[in-house]
């Protein structure tokens, strides 16, 4: 049976996401409310995106860890801007038992099982980790630590969708402690650039690195960095966050150590972390009305091979012809599906791997086998070729090369045409409703802020680190400005 199209972009971009996240096996609804199911596909590429993540975290001396689902609410509040910055958000446990229902009405909460204090599904872990930090900090000797942790999180939110904002997600958060103000914020721009690396060389989307107005900051840092992407739709989406965090949390757990000089100092902080978000961000800044186009570097299946036959003997001579070439391709580091089932046609098949994204797809028929030819097909343009069999596996070795760096490029190129300098109100009103990046003057206050974003539900995406000192004068109010920052409507 035919599946019916996707909802194009153009015609409805929100619910052409959403089906395509459905449709392609990636993630569905759960029975709980703002929480979602992700299914092996879906999780398959993010588990590639953890493999090449956790190798490069390491690369820089961070090391794993495991901490706490649960929070004391007293911890929470030790920081006053962190708990109000998340108490909206927050999901609260307050009992440890059930029990029969006396109606015989299934179980009840026992009211004699109230916890002596409200425990946090965690939401983010600072404070839960910075109360572990005290007993494991002491001298200058023991920083700094470097740890991550890849675990899910809690955050109450109202209007959920797939990936991109649901009450339970999966990230992973790194958290260190370090003897100097230089070395934290080195590692918070360090672990930015990480995160850039990884978001254009592997997803292929082209990022602003840029730090976050103070409207925008992470609640209880001193200093939020981020990088930001932009959808097919103009909308941004902030793809990854660095924090400085000062001695915030230190000071608020009472981490102290003794320095070189034996004085007792309060730690310098981090924290930092990306999300099941970037499958929102890979799906968004990629994909067509046909379905999903991954970047080879993370899809689950490079290579699908759909052999063309009517009967087994047919197949089977199109398996021993094309294993030599499938081995050698697997030997390689290529990850190569065969797809010999006869369930569906292979009609469908070509359907189906195209929905998900499959990067190239070979096919291999009676004709091709007295040819001595193969049928190529790359996704990210849906072109086909013909080639001559020998030829396959360095053709699709450098085929591969040729999407990853052809998708980033068409993202980059979308970008660029999609941002623009504007330097009146009314002209950024009006260019506001077209989408992209809007580069304008502001001038620093939170005020002039709050203001475009109550008029005009744009923000601040970030003031970009590589951006050319232009003085000018803030497009709302007229006072002076000392470079252009981002604007734009976001996820």
């Amino acid at each position: 049976m035919a599946k019916s199209k996707l909802t194009s972009r153009k015609e409805n971009y929100s619910e052409w996401y959403n089906q395509l996240v459905v449709r392609a096996d990636l993630a569905e609804q759960s029975a709980v409310r703002g929480c979602m199911v992700i299914k092996p596909y879906g999780y398959a590429i993010w588990e590639r995106m953890q493999s090449v993540l956790d190798g490069m975290f390491k690369s820089t001396g961070v090391k794993n860890a495991y901490f706490p689902l649960l929070i004391p609410k007293s911890f929470l509040c030790r920081e006053a801007e962190h708990v109000e910055g998340f108490a909206k958000e927050c999901a609260v446990v307050t009992h440890y038992r059930l029990k029969n229902d006396p109606e015989g009405k299934g179980v009840v909460v026992d009211p004699e099982a109230k916890l002596e204090e409200e425990l946090i599904v965690r939401p983010t872990s600072e404070t839960i980790i910075w109360s572990t930090y005290k007993n494991w900090i002491h001298s200058w000797r023991d920083l700094p630590i470097l740890c991550n942790q890849w675990a899910n999180v809690m955050r109450w939110e109202m209007r959920t969708r797939l990936f991109l904002r649901t009450a339970e997600f999966l990230w992973q958060e790194g958290h260190t402690a370090h003897a100097t103000k230089e070395e934290a914020e080195e590692e918070a721009r360090r672990m930015l650039d990480v995160y850039a690396e990884f978001a254009e060389k592997y997803m292929a989307v082209p990022v602003i690195k840029g730090v976050k107005s103070a409207n925008e900051r992470f609640a209880g840092a001193i200093n939020t960095y981020c990088i930001e992407a932009m959808m097919q739709d103009g909308k941004a989406l902030q793809a990854g966050t660095s924090h400085f965090l000062g001695q915030n949390f230190a000071k608020a757990f009472d981490v102290k150590f003794l320095n070189k000089e034996q004085k007792e100092e309060y730690v310098w902080a981090t924290s930092w972390g990306v999300s099941t978000r970037l499958m929102g961000a890979l799906i968004m800044t990629h994909s067509d009305d046909n379905g999903l186009v991954l970047p080879p570097l993370l899809a689950p299946e490079q290579v699908v091979l759909v052999p063309i036959f009517k009967q087994a003997e047919q197949l089977q001579a199109i398996l021993e012809r094309t294993a030599p070439a499938i081995d050698a391709l697997r030997k390689r580091g290529v990850r190569v599906l065969v797809d010999d089932s006869d369930k569906q046609t292979p009609g469908w098949k070509f359907a189906e791997y195209e929905l998900k994204g499959v990067p190239v797809r070979l096919a291999m028929g009676a004709i091709d086998m007295e040819n001595n030819t193969i049928e190529v097909s790359r996704r990210d343009t849906l072109a086909k070729e013909t080639i001559p069999f020998d030829s396959l596996v360095d053709h699709v070795i450098s085929l591969l090369d040729e999407i990853q760096q052809n998708i980033y490029k068409k993202a980059s190129d979308f970008r660029s045409a999609n941002t623009r300098k504007v330097d009146t109100y009314d002209e950024f009103k009006k260019e506001i409703e077209k989408g992209g990046f809007l580069l304008c003057h502001w001038d620093g206050t939170s005020e002039t802020e709050e203001r475009i974003k109550a008029e005009t539900k744009a923000t601040i995406r970030c003031i970009p680190l590589e951006r050319d000192e232009e003085k000018g004068k803030c497009m709302v109010t007229g006072r002076p400005s000392v470079g252009r920052v981002i604007f734009a409507r976001s996820y």
